[in-house]
């Protein structure tokens, strides 16, 4: 499995530039002052504390980064926790499950070589998420093709597996990923087959299993994420590769916005 961020929300150019004439520097924090002078706000902090304050606030939502981000980011927590007080707004929103202002704030992935099997798993996760996901029946998987074939997942416990039986007629004894990639290579001859008796690609892709891996582009925002990973944690209950998902998730995730790791800490 690999993992990666594509991209994020992000302040548009004209309106970073629009904050206080300029002055953005020390509205997000970024000045020599009395506090926080080594604090940095994330453009996911300013759109975030734009939609929460929209709900409360008489100023518009253009204004609210230029005419509350000082207070807000320039501030230690009021409520005496990390951070300064855009922190403790934060909490204070997702404690009352006003998430929906969270839904903002979007993150794209490439997600490489996870199962089919997950793929189904993750695909459950409608509200919050857009998927583009490689098409067995565009991509052509024979053992002759571009591709040189499926790859596929072998699931954890069928690699931990110590056990051993004589799974194939007067040979040695095996073990389970031993079965499991002959089966693999049984199916992928089949696959062939089927494709010299002339039957397309997306005929032919009915006897891959779900172990075979796949490709796809992953967007979702904040809230939807959260959920996702309160759901799909270690820990949980979820299955071993789509918890190993969660985790590389949210490692990017907290990477480029560190205020969300909390969050993520405190599902449960």
């Amino acid at each position: 499995m690999n993992v990666k961020l594509l991209a994020h929300t992000q302040l548009s150019d004209k309106f970073y530039r629009s904050l206080d004439h300029g002055n953005y520097d020390a509205i997000l924090g970024r000045c020599d002052g009395n506090h926080f002078d080594d604090y940095e706000a994330t453009d996911g902090q300013a759109v975030a504390l734009s939609s929460i304050r929209t709900c409360y606030s008489a100023n518009k939502p253009s204004e609210i980064v230029a005419k509350e981000g000082a207070k807000y980011f320039g501030n230690s927590a009021s409520d005496g926790g990390l951070g300064t007080d855009a922190d403790r707004l934060f909490r204070q929103i997702v404690a009352s499950k006003h998430t929906s202002t969270l839904e903002h704030l979007t993150f794209t992935f490439a997600i490489e070589g996870v199962s089919r099997a997950l793929l189904a798993q993750l695909t459950r996760h409608r509200a919050g998420f857009s998927f583009s996901v490689q098409s067995q029946r565009y991509v052509r998987l024979g053992s002759d093709d571009r591709s040189g074939g499926f790859d596929y997942v072998v699931p954890e416990k069928v690699k931990s597996c110590s056990k051993k039986l004589s799974y194939f007629a007067d040979e040695d004894l095996c073990t389970a990923e031993d079965a499991f990639k002959v089966a693999m290579q049984e199916i992928q001859r089949m696959y062939d087959e089927l494709r010299k008796f002339g039957i397309p690609a997306e005929d032919a892709r009915a006897v891959l299993p779900q172990a075979a891996s796949t490709n796809l582009v992953m967007t979702v925002n904040l809230r939807a994420l959260l959920d996702f990973y309160a759901k799909r944690r270690k820990g949980n209950g979820a299955q071993a590769e789509i918890a190993d998902l969660a985790e590389a998730l949210r490692r990017a995730v907290t990477e480029v916005e560190p205020w969300t790791a909390q969050f993520f800490e405190g599902v449960s």
